[in-house]
């Protein structure tokens, strides 16, 4: 069979929100620009996002909202291209959008609204996308100004594609259904680039010990807590599921959680368990302790409560209840230990942690500092944003920086 051959002079493996937003920036400057795609579609994660509304950014962005090796190398990317810069498209496509809590920015309608401006910012400026398009292998070449050749299958069609500039955009491990695979990290150590570890995060936790049970007991219940890991907090909605745990609260700590590790859950955030515990004893003596607690947790959960921890004295009153016993408890609402047996991994991960070391990559251009012409940007590097817009913003700034010089 005939091999095609093309030539751009940059070319993007990649069609979802960091290669789309790298593409418009540099074909805008007049760059013949393609970008190669895997999926039947641009942008599937994008579609996905935020419940289908696409929680596209956020108005406080700040690089102690990323995690990376090198905390200091998302900075120039963020201020080169700002969470306003971003809000300032949106605006000028006139799509409808809101806040929500911590200052996250939802669509208004759907999701498509973000995906048709980032394909129409590209139309307009004349970039190509292919779709079902498999990349097979990657190539430097000797060729000035060419530097990089692309050997592909679309749609079983053989195709070479030489560029000068090649940008990796592949996204990640995280939902392999969405398109999410590991060529960006071949194509690193293929060039010798350096790799962080990689794992999934923002993710739900599973157990395998009693809490299985409890958690089956409780699937769908939410309930706001302050959850901590390693030195790290968040307060936020906890949700029991039919495998463990999740909700914003579980999926944030998870992206600083390790095997083994345990988690505390304080049930009752912003409440001094026993002075509250302590205060009741004297004011509601005759009551239940199941009673007292429904009222600010639930009678399902403060059922299951009861059976791990009071059960043998669930039928007495709190003047019946020894202070040690009392307190005890008490301690157990503000901090409830519990010990995951892993976490749900890549199938409903939102983001993997780790990826291409950052040492490897220019903080100002997103390229490879010994590789010239080859780029990474988005999710395919060691930068990794909390839930709540961060880590679209991350695609739109270091897709950006990267569409500049590309």
């Amino acid at each position: 069979m005939q091999v095609s051959s093309l030539c751009f002079d940059v070319v993007i493996i990649g069609a979802g929100a960091a290669g789309l937003m790298c593409a418009a920036t540099a074909a805008q400057r007049g760059r013949r620009v393609l970008v190669v795609e895997k999926a039947n579609r641009p942008g599937k994660k994008i579609l996905m996002s935020g419940g289908g509304r696409c929680n596209f950014t956020n108005y406080q962005v700040e690089p102690s909202n990323f995690i990376s090796g090198n905390p200091h190398f998302c900075k120039a990317a963020l201020k080169r291209y700002t969470q306003w810069d971003f809000i300032g498209m949106v605006e000028r496509h006139a799509i409808p959008y809101e806040e929500r809590k911590h200052g996250q920015l939802f669509c208004r309608d759907s999701a498509k609204d973000i995906l048709n401006m980032l394909l129409d910012e590209c139309a307009q400026a004349g970039v190509e996308i292919r779709i079902h398009c498999d990349i097979l292998g990657v190539e430097p070449l000797e060729d000035p100004p060419l530097r990089y050749r692309l050997t592909c299958h679309q749609q079983e069609r053989p195709l070479r594609i030489d560029c000068q500039s090649l940008v990796v955009a592949s996204g990640a491990l995280s939902i392999p259904t969405l398109g999410g695979s590991g060529i960006g990290y071949q194509i690193a150590e293929q060039f010798g680039l350096p790799l962080i570890a990689r794992r999934a995060g923002l993710v739900p936790f599973m157990f395998t010990d009693q809490l299985k049970g409890l958690c089956e007991r409780l699937s769908g219940l939410a309930l706001e807590v302050t959850v901590s890991c390693n030195g790290q907090s968040f307060t936020e909605n906890m949700l029991f599921t039919h495998r463990g745990i999740s909700g914003p609260a579980i999926l944030q700590i998870s992206s600083y959680w390790e095997a083994g590790d345990r988690i505390t859950i304080d049930l009752l955030p912003g409440t001094d368990a026993r002075t509250w515990l302590r205060e009741a004893k004297q004011h509601q003596a005759r009551q239940l302790l199941r009673t007292v607690l429904a009222g600010k947790l639930g009678r399902a959960l403060v059922t299951e409560l009861q059976e791990l921890w009071w059960t043998e004295a669930g039928e007495r009153t709190l003047a019946e209840f020894s202070d040690k016993l009392l307190m005890g408890i008490a301690d157990q609402l503000n901090g409830w230990e519990l010990r995951p047996s892993g976490t749900e991994g890549y199938r409903t991960a939102e983001v993997t942690l780790g990826g291409v070391d950052t040492d490897a990559i220019s903080s100002r251009t997103m390229e490879a500092r010994h590789c010239p012409g080859l780029y990474f940007i988005g999710e395919v590097l060691d930068v990794t944003g909390h839930l709540g817009g961060f880590n679209f913003q991350w695609a739109w700034s270091s897709g950006y920086s990267a569409g500049l010089v590309a």
